[in-house]
């Protein structure tokens, strides 16, 4: 294998030749080989969206030279798209707030812009991942933003999931006529089921909305204050580039100091996968007392798939008490414990999701009566 030779403050180091990422992306998967996790694709594409608002926001004030903002976005594009997402090496966790991850995507996307000037991969002579990628930009506020806009992703993806388990609820209703009023019916236990978890819906759809608060992300070296102009044009193109509709936090301190967004999204992931767990309960009750009968995944007579509904239900618990002990461990405007609250909330939405998905195609579709 080739290497090129990148150089820091804590001195030189070998890079293969043919690598995006650079020597800070490098040291911190040597350091931090905890998960062997990377980061999900979400979390890839929101960096990238930041990083091209960014670069149109400098652009427009005159701070970055044309071509450059623009290579810059045209490597933003193809993350967006999909492509160098294995480029991005940091375990998802890490010490140092997880920033990073964001100088992996400055790296990553400085060698990109780099290469379609014609230059060579670790040569920033002509995109600086520091310079220029970052310009202007408070890296620990970027990582708070794309994982922002990562959690309302992933959890767009799981409501959608619930309103299909929603929906053949109401399929088995009316494909034999069960009737939702009369007392203690199999349509009344369905309709309850049903009702709890479209409320559930509601509120982990509402538990999304704080998270649309954000700041300007600009930071100074010289302690100079931002441009008025740039924390409206960078949330603007970053509500643009993400599709996400997006807003400016009123109190930058506040935003910054309390992540409760997080632990309310938490807490509704909990609920939600708690009361599923009540419905397998009452599923096996149910079909002892012979009102239904449940299909077998497996052989022998053991209903795996409630137990399983049950037992990510356990471990969501766990990663809630996590996501809300690292939530209050913040230290005023900094939380150093990003990284872990992350990789739990990441992991609740994408298990419950699963989960949800493998209970109505393997357990309610099938039921009979």
């Amino acid at each position: 294998m080739r290497y090129r030779i990148e150089t820091d403050a804590l001195g030189e180091k070998q890079i293969p030749a043919e690598a995006y990422y650079g020597i800070g992306a490098l040291r911190s998967k040597e350091a931090f080989e905890i998960t062997k996790h990377g980061l999900l694709r979400q979390m890839i594409k929101a960096f990238a969206e930041i990083k091209k608002a960014a670069a149109k926001t400098n652009l427009d004030l005159g701070l970055l030279d044309k071509q450059v903002a623009n290579v810059i976005s045209l490597s933003c594009d193809e993350i967006i798209n999909g492509r160098l997402h294995g480029q991005f090496i940091t375990d998802v966790l890490q010490g140092g707030a997880g920033i990073s991850m964001d100088k992996n995507a400055n790296e990553v996307i400085a060698n990109r812009a780099n290469e379609m000037l014609g230059g060579e991969k670790g040569s920033y002579h002509l995109i600086d991942p520091n310079l220029q990628v970052n310009l202007n930009q408070s890296s620990r506020e970027n990582v708070l933003i794309a994982g922002k806009l990562a959690s309302i992703r992933l959890t767009k993806k799981l409501l959608l999931e619930a309103k299909k388990l929603s929906n053949a609820y109401e399929d088995k209703i009316a494909k034999y006529e069960l009737n939702k009023d009369e007392p203690l019916s199999i349509g009344q236990e369905l309709s309850a089921f049903n009702e709890v978890l479209e409320r559930d819906i509601k509120r982990t759809d509402a538990a999304t909305d704080e998270l649309t608060l954000i700041n300007s992300n600009y930071y100074s070296a010289t302690g100079v204050e931002a441009n008025p102009l740039y924390a409206k044009k960078f949330v603007k193109y970053v509500s643009a580039y993400a599709s996400q509709d997006l807003s400016l936090a009123k109190n930058t301190v506040e935003n910054q100091r309390n992540l409760d967004a997080f632990t309310w999204l938490s807490s509704a992931l909990k609920n939600m996968i708690m009361n599923l767990s009540k419905v397998a309960t009452d599923l096996e009750i149910l079909e002892s007392q012979g009102k239904v009968k449940l299909p077998k995944v497996e052989t022998g007579d053991s209903p795996v798939v409630l137990e399983m509904i049950k037992q990510v239900s356990f471990y969501i618990m766990g990663n809630d008490l996590t996501v809300t002990r690292a939530i209050e461990a913040g230290e005023l405007e900094d939380n150093v414990f990003l990284p872990v609250i992350y990789a739990c909330l990441f992991e609740s939405i994408n298990l419950i999701r699963r989960a949800i998905r493998t209970l109505r195609e393997k357990t309610i579709e099938q039921m009979t009566l």
